[in-house]
C-alpha cells in the first residue's frame, strides 16, 4: 500500500540557512512577509537580523512577536487580525514549536475565517494558506517539516490537533546556529521531544519503510549528541546534529504519526501548562515500558539506532537498555515530576479521567503498539506519581 509523504517545497538545511530567506520569497512571489515570533526572539535579536536581512533586500516586513507558548485560540487571533488588517502576501514563522504551530493556524484562519475548533482532526485540512516559511529556532518539534499544528482551546481546556496538507509549510529554512543561545533546559525538553517522535513513527502502527528510514537515521543523530548538546550548547557539531535529527524525526511522524506518549502528553500541557516536550519526557520512560511487549523488536531497534544496544543484544535485552537510557537521559537532564512542576495532586485526579478520554478522542494511542483503554490511561496517569 501507497502512503503519501508531504514536505515543504523548498528547504534549505546547514549554517546561515536562514540568511536565504530573501531568495525563498523571491521564489515564492512573495515581497510583503508577516514575521511571527516569540518575545524571547525579540530580545535576542533575531527577529531583528531577520527584518534587517530582508530591508537590505529591499523587502518590507514587520513583526509580530505576541505568540506564547502552547498556544490558545484567543493566542492566535491577534495575528489573525493582524494578517487581515495588513497587505502581507506570506508568514514567516521563527522559534520554536510554538510560533510555527501558531503562524500555521494564523496562516490558514486569515484565509478562511472561522474558529481553530473548525479545523479540528479528523478533519483534514488540504486548503492552501498564506504561504508560510518556517525557521526553527529550537532542535526538537519539526514543527517546520509536517502537516500538524496543535492549539488549545482554553474555554475547554483542550489541545486541538488540526492536520492537513494546508498546515505544512510551503519552506523551511533550517538553520542550526540559530540553537546555539538555546538554554540547557529548553534544548533538554526539545531534544527529548525529537526522540519521542523518531521512536513513536517507529513503533506506530502506522510506520512505512519510508517512515521507518527517517525515524532511524534521526535516532542516530539524536541519541550520541543530547547530553553533549545540553551540556555545551556552544558544540555546533552537536548542534548540527540535534536539528538534522529534530528534522527527520519531524518527517518520520508526519508520514506515519505519533502514538500513546503524545496523546497522553497533550492533555498534561493543556491543563496545567507544563510545556510539550517535558510533558513528553515526563511520559516517555514508563508509557515505553508499558508498550515494549507489543513491539520488542521495533523498539530493540531504536535502542540500537541511538547506540545504546549492541548489535549482537537479543530484543529482550536490548528493549530493557532502551528503557534504562530514557530513565538516565531524564535524571541526568533533570526532568521534574509532576509534582516538582507544581502540579496539585487533588487538581489532577479532578480531571485526570477528563485527560485520559481527551487522549483516546485525539487518535495517535490507536496508533501504538499496544492500544490502551481509558482507564489504563488513568492508571498510567496515576504511576506518575508514584
Amino acid at each position: 500500500m501507497s502512503v503519501p509523504v508531504i514536505l515543504p517545497r523548498i528547504m534549505e538545511v546547514g549554517a546561515d540557512a536562514s540568511a536565504r530567506l530573501p531568495d525563498v520569497l523571491g521564489f515564492l512571489n512573495c515581497s510583503r512577509p508577516l514575521i511571527v515570533t516569540d518575545k524571547t526572539m525579540v530580545k535576542l535579536g533575531q527577529a531583528q537580523r531577520l527584518y534587517e536581512i530582508l530591508e537590505a533586500k529591499g523587502i518590507k516586513s514587520e513583526v509580530f512577536d505576541d505568540t506564547v507558548p502552547e498556544p490558545t485560540a484567543a493566542s492566535i487571533q491577534a495575528g489573525v487580525d493582524k494578517l487581515r488588517s495588513g497587505d502581507f502576501d506570506a508568514i514567516v514563522a521563527l522559534g520554536g514549536g510554538s510560533p510555527i504551530d501558531s503562524a500555521k493556524a494564523m496562516a490558514i484562519l486569515a484565509r478562511y475565517g472561522g474558529v481553530i475548533r473548525d479545523y479540528r482532526f479528523p478533519r483534514q485540512v488540504n486548503e492552501a494558506g498564506l504561504p508560510l516559511i518556517a525557521i526553527p529556532t529550537t532542535a526538537g518539534t519539526g514543527s517546520e517539516v509536517t502537516r500538524f499544528t496543535i492549539i488549545t482551546d482554553e474555554t475547554t481546556d483542550e489541545k486541538l490537533l488540526c492536520a492537513g496538507i494546508g498546515f505544512m509549510p510551503v519552506a523551511a529554512l533550517i538553520d542550526y546556529k540559530l540553537t546555539l543561545s538555546l538554554p540547557a533546559r529548553t534544548t533538554a525538553d526539545t531534544g527529548i521531544d525529537a526522540i519521542t517522535h523518531a521512536i513513536e513513527a517507529y513503533v506506530s502502527r502506522k510506520a512505512n519503510p519510508y517512515s521507518d528510514s527517517q525515524a532511524l537515521a534521526a535516532l542516530a543523530y539524536l541519541g550520541p549528541n543530547l547530553l553533549t548538546a545540553c551540556q555545551d550548547g556552544k558544540n555546533e557539531s552537536a548542534r548540527e546534529a540535534m536539528m538534522i535529527g529534530a528534522t527527520l524525526a519531524g518527517i518520520a511522524f508526519s508520514a506515519a504519526s505519533v502514538a500513546v506518549v503524545h496523546g497522553m502528553s497533550r492533555p498534561i500541557g493543556a491543563f496545567f501548562h507544563v510545556p510539550h516536550g517535558l510533558s513528553n519526557a515526563m511520559l516517555l520512560p514508563s508509557l515505553t515500558a508499558w508498550s515494549l511487549s507489543a513491539a520488542p523488536g521495533r523498539y530493540a531497534q531504536c535502542a540500537k539506532a541511538l547506540g545504546v544496544a549492541d548489535s549482537h543484544d537479543d530484543d529482550a535485552t536490548a528493549g530493557q537498555k532502551l528503557i534504562a537510557f530514557l530513565t538516565r537521559v531524564n535524571a541526568e537532564l533533570s526532568v521534574p515530576t509532576l509534582a516538582d512542576f507544581g502540579v496539585e495532586r487533588a487538581r489532577f485526579n479532578e480531571v485526570v479521567n477528563t485527560m485520559a478520554e481527551q487522549a483516546l478522542a485525539s487518535g495517535s494511542p490507536g496508533n501504538n503498539p499496544r492500544v490502551p483503554t481509558v482507564p489504563e490511561m488513568v492508571e498510567l496517569y496515576h504511576a506518575l506519581w508514584d
